[in-house]
């Protein structure tokens, strides 16, 4: 064996020992970072022919986790990186640098709706929103489709199908534009987030403009009216005492649903309140509530405990809501966000100023509570044209 033999297993392990492979973070959006390998020194593209030092993972962790949630993630996530930067490392040294190829495969549409559905949380609103939402879109879709096949066209035919679609098979009745717009809404989050995952190549989202809603009548109690629903028994106790807690305090249902006793709170100074944070706009809230909604939650019970128990859709909420409505003599529509409503109407009514009323209710802008006002407004009407002369 001459030198220069002896001295080329050198060079070539010197060669390998120098590429290294280390995991580094970039911020992206939402309080986000994204995972990439940093290869140096650099290799060749297979595809490009050009130097190379970056493999993005398409993997992101939380700059600042705030729930266990957000930990567990932090800590999976890491531990991936972690093993696919030893994979890397391995894969360099042999030569193969196949990984740097694109082979994304097309990601079906109906799939990676039904993803983001199974993330609402079962029970709510929201879920149900988004899950009529998606058959709703089977239903014009028909066939599978990826989602790079999407486009605006496709989106405004979406849109325009929405506006006139059926319920359901009876064809008898059509969607209202409110419900057209909240499905259309999800749509286009379920838009949003593909492009963020760079599972399409164009904003879709910011290109097609939203179905506007539709002014709607917003049913409410009369203080009369509430007064009867107090003493009428209910053949679902947790539900008379959240819808008559919501109508005296203005709190939503998905509020209500999660209240621990250890949010509810009491000084010397400010009487009664509860600090919180909204689940639908995230804001923290601190909201006086009376003696009397206080008393109506009865005995106070361990601070970690729900308030509310067993509080949800499931078991016929609606069904007990309509028997007690009724048992009541009354015959509004009424469903369990009325009692929000009713809130903010008696308290406009009975003169609380609207800036007031507004961050009662946890709006983030006055003109959302603006809506209450022209109620207000109909119903003065409405009162001064019950008084008739015969002349």
């Amino acid at each position: 064996m001459n030198i220069m033999q002896s001295f080329v297993p050198y060079l070539y392990l010197k060669r390998y020992k120098m590429t290294k492979v280390k995991l580094r973070l970039k911020p992206i959006s939402s309080g986000r970072q994204t995972l990439y390998l940093d290869i140096y020194p650099p290799i060749i593209h297979p595809e490009t022919g050009k130097p190379t030092r970056r493999d993005f993972l398409g993997l992101y962790i939380f700059e600042k986790p705030k729930t266990l949630t957000d930990k567990q993630h932090n800590k999976e996530t890491l531990l991936l990186a972690d093993n696919i930067k030893a994979k890397r490392q391995l894969e360099i040294q042999s030569g193969d640098y196949g990984f740097l190829i694109s082979k994304k495969a097309p990601v079906s549409f109906f799939g990676f709706y039904k993803s983001l559905v199974d993330k609402q949380r079962p029970g709510t609103s929201n879920h149900t929103n988004w899950y009529h939402s998606y058959t709703t879109f089977i239903g014009f879709a028909e066939a599978n489709i990826n989602l790079d096949q999407i486009d605006e066209g496709f989106c405004n035919n979406y849109k325009e199908y929405l506006l006139t679609a059926y319920i359901n098979k009876t064809h008898k009745k059509t969607l209202s534009q409110n419900t057209a717009s909240i499905y259309f809404d999800v749509f286009k989050k379920i838009l949003r987030v593909s492009y963020k995952l760079e599972l399409i190549k164009k904003d879709l989202n910011s290109k097609i403009k939203a179905i506007p809603r539709a002014d709607s009548q917003r049913e409410y109690l009369s203080i009369e009216e509430l007064q009867l629903l107090s003493q009428t028994a209910c053949t679902l106790p947790i539900l008379k005492k959240a819808g008559l807690f919501s109508a005296l305090t203005g709190l939503r249902f998905s509020d209500l649903k999660k209240l621990v006793w250890s949010e509810i709170k009491y000084s010397q100074a400010e009487g009664y309140y509860i600090s919180f944070r909204q689940k639908k706009t995230k804001g923290v809230e601190t909201l006086p509530i009376s003696e009397q909604a206080y008393k109506l939650l009865g005995e106070r019970e361990q601070p970690e405990e729900v308030v509310f128990l067993n509080l949800n859709y499931h078991g016929g909420l609606g069904m007990h809501l309509e028997r007690w409505i009724k048992a009541a003599g009354i015959t509004k529509h009424i469903t369990f966000h009325s009692f929000r409503h009713t809130f903010a109407t008696l308290q406009l009514s009975l003169g609380t100023d609207i800036y007031t009323v507004s961050k009662m209710l946890g709006h983030r802008e006055l003109k959302t509570t603006q809506i209450y006002a022209k109620i207000i407004d109909k119903s003065k009407r409405e009162a001064a044209n019950r008084i008739k002369l015969d002349l």
